[in-house]
């Protein structure tokens, strides 16, 4: 469903970041949603604000359904000749982007030291996965990292302490152990730990290879370790949650049913997006904790979500209008609104100095957590040939979650099949 953001004509006209026109500049905008919803309702929100300040530029802002949905139909629409100049895709689809040659890097509009500047104002986590090459492609917007949430009245009824939630592997197994529960039957009416492997689950796993001190893929998106013995360590741990220790449901755990399990006392913590946040803080009906992902050898977490990208086809004049208005949805009062709505992480530190974002984690501090992880996070997998790759991996860990085959073999098989998709990048 489309929804077009007619030309707003404003008594007094804002100009906001570096440019201005004498005539108006038509922009269309992907962004991966459906429509409804805080994150839609809080992005025409903004964009209409934008639009009544900017009254020389008008945006059509198309909803498109999920990242897939998105990426797919920026490719569909470049190819037919009618791209969108601006679209919020996953920031691991920068390699593919590239690859297909329909994104064009920032920099070019972004000149001088000023520029540089603002670049340099976002998280270097997230900008791992933005740039390459000395080139920026991508900047950082819908951006996440997993974390752990605990249901703090589970914890009291297996008498753990519910302000302290496990910050080991160690720990997490020991104590799903006293949150398991069973009926008279032996059937387990709550797990102690969910943690899915459906959707991405990829993202998840990532952040117990990251635990194990073991980078997935190189930083030029060209090279795997998939059958690095600290991956192959990582995968059994996963599966031993079920096997060995008996804490987490076996076989494939479904990413989007994880809230509602959570919320239900079907699983007494789960590994989720920090963009579930504002979900569990509205629909938990029981005291929560928001910590950052269990340590192992190392603390860790992959980042992840979505980047603006600036497409090709666009005009030097709708290229410096989309990217003025990057730098306006980005900046401090519209990040934090969106933080607010969201639970995604506002992505340059100095949204978090605001008044707005002080009061919001004074009153709501779990929304400090994921910042706080971004510290020890990184790259979210990405390679050329990205959705390739990544489907090959997803199939080896679903083999070994179920059981078709032992973690070494299953990755060592990934391995070679990702070899053989990305040695024509090297």
């Amino acid at each position: 469903m489309k929804h077009t953001l007619l030309k707003a004509v404003a008594t007094t006209a804002l100009t906001f970041g570096t440019w201005a026109s004498a005539h108006a500049v038509d922009l269309q905008f992907y962004f991966p949603v459906a429509v409804g919803g805080a994150a839609a309702e809080t992005i025409q929100s903004l964009t209409d604000e934008y639009v009544a300040a900017n009254p020389d530029v008008t945006i059509d802002a198309v909803y498109t359904g999920s990242y897939q949905d998105t990426v797919a139909k920026v490719i569909t629409a470049a190819r037919g000749g009618n791209p969108p100049q601006l679209s919020v895709i996953l920031s691991v689809d920068m390699f593919t982007l590239i690859d297909e040659d329909l994104i064009m890097p920032f920099d070019d509009y972004l000149p001088g030291e000023e520029g540089k500047a603002w670049l340099d104002g976002f998280y270097p986590a997230f900008m791992e996965n933005s740039q390459t090459g000395g080139k920026t492609y991508g900047i950082p917007f819908q951006r996440s990292t997993p974390v752990l949430y605990w249901n703090k009245e589970a914890f009291k009824e297996a008498g753990l302490d519910p302000e302290t939630p496990p910050a080991t592997w160690d720990e997490m197994v020991e104590y799903s152990q006293k949150l398991v529960q069973k009926d008279a039957s032996g059937n387990v009416t709550r797990w102690g730990v969910r943690i899915p492997s459906s959707g991405f689950p990829y993202w998840l796993f990532q952040g117990l290879t990251t635990e194990n001190d073991v980078i997935l893929a190189n930083a030029d998106g060209n090279k795997t370790n998939f059958d690095d013995p600290k991956v192959v360590e990582a995968l059994q741990y996963m599966v031993d949650l079920s096997g060995k220790y008996g804490v987490m449901a076996p076989g494939i755990i479904e990413w989007g049913a994880t809230p509602k399990a959570f919320f239900e006392g079907q699983t007494a913590m789960m590994w989720t997006s920090t963009g579930n946040l504002t979900n569990v803080r509205t629909n938990a009906p029981f005291e929560f904790g928001v910590a950052m992902l269990p340590a192992n050898k190392r603390r860790g977490a992959p980042t992840g979500g979505g980047n603006f990208y600036l497409l090709k086809g666009a005009t030097d004049e709708q290229a410096q209008a989309a990217v003025d208005f990057v730098k306006w949805i980005t900046a401090p009062e519209q990040s934090a609104k969106w933080t607010m709505a969201t639970g995604y992480v506002a992505p340059r530190a100095e949204t978090w100095e605001t008044d707005t974002m002080k009061a919001y984690a004074a009153d709501f501090p779990p929304v400090l957590v994921a910042r706080d992880q971004l510290e020890h996070a990184v790259a979210e997998l990405s390679t050329y040939q990205n959705q390739r790759v990544t489907s090959i991996f997803n199939d080896a860990l679903a083999a070994a979650i179920t059981g078709q085959k032992d973690p070494e073999a299953a990755l060592k098989e990934a391995q070679s099949k990702a070899d053989a998709i990305l040695a024509e990048y090297r």
